[in-house]
């Protein structure tokens, strides 16, 4: 009730007022939803946290799924290469591992510095605008340990012998693959799309540490969450802010429930 109900409705009614924590809030209607119609920088922070979403979510699912094949081979130490693979998760979205992937692919960080010893010189991954944001897609993508693991635990549960009959009749590993793998594994793949896009949405430390709070350089990495906290935190206009939580809820549910509709038409249930 304290930590989750009250502010729920709390902040659906400061989304129709006008608030600056100072004073009273006041009834303004639909005029904060009319003024994200306006807003540049809000057009800009849905363009950054679309293109960060559908890029990295596909591509940090692939990782998880070829590296969960991998280990599923039956690899000696496997405990220890599963714990190796999930610790990024635990931390790619800390303030230290962020500082450390702008060391990384600062302008004097490793990555130049090894292009330098092919006489290549790097760009500045995170203070030019057109390489701002891959950097923190490459950081999504290394952080693909929690859904590998359940990757693997999906894996784990497939029969072997539709691999023996398959193998028997002569099919490829690719055709196991498409026709066994993928089919069996779609549910496990499905929730790991499902929480992967939903978290991607709601990316906030990763933008807001790399550009010192500021969404750069040039926007590149204003991300809806990190615009919302200027907004409330920094402008104190807290009633737009609070539809822009709205907003953000609706988007999130509208691809969620795309998802699921879609679902029927390839996810695959053994019942």
């Amino acid at each position: 009730m304290l930590f989750t109900v009250i502010p729920f409705f709390a902040s659906l009614y400061l989304a129709f007022t006008d608030y600056n924590l100072l004073n009273p809030p006041t009834w303004i209607g639909l005029d904060n939803f009319a003024e994200m119609l306006r807003d540049p920088l809000l057009h800009q922070s849905l363009k950054v946290t679309f293109i960060y979403t559908f890029v990295s979510v596909p591509l940090s699912l692939a990782a998880a799924l070829g590296v969960a094949m991998l280990l599923n081979r039956g690899v000696r130490g496997l405990p220890v290469y599963r714990a190796v693979f999930y610790l990024p998760s635990l931390l790619g979205g800390s303030v230290a591992i962020v500082l450390l992937w702008r060391y990384i692919f600062g302008l004097d960080g490793i990555v130049n510095a090894f292009l330098g010893w092919f006489g290549i010189d790097g760009p500045g991954w995170t203070t030019d605008p057109d390489y701002a944001l891959t950097t923190l897609i490459v950081l999504h993508i290394w952080t693909f340990g929690s859904p590998m693991v359940i990757f693997l635990a999906g894996l784990r549960q497939i029969p072997g012998m539709y691999y023996e009959a398959a193998a028997i009749d002569g099919a490829s590993r690719w055709r196991q693959f498409r026709s066994i793998t993928l089919p069996l594994l779609s549910p496990i793949i499905f929730f790991n799309l499902i929480q992967s896009l939903i978290s991607s949405f709601q990316t906030f430390t990763q933008g807001f540490v790399m550009s010192g709070g500021t969404g750069g350089p040039a926007g590149s990495t204003l991300f809806y969450n990190l615009y919302l906290y200027q907004q409330g935190f920094s402008q104190f206009h807290m009633g737009y802010a609070s539809a822009m939580a709205w907003m953000l809820l609706v988007i999130i549910a509208a691809f969620t429930a795309i998802n699921f509709l879609a679902a029927k038409y390839w996810v695959f249930y053994d019942n």
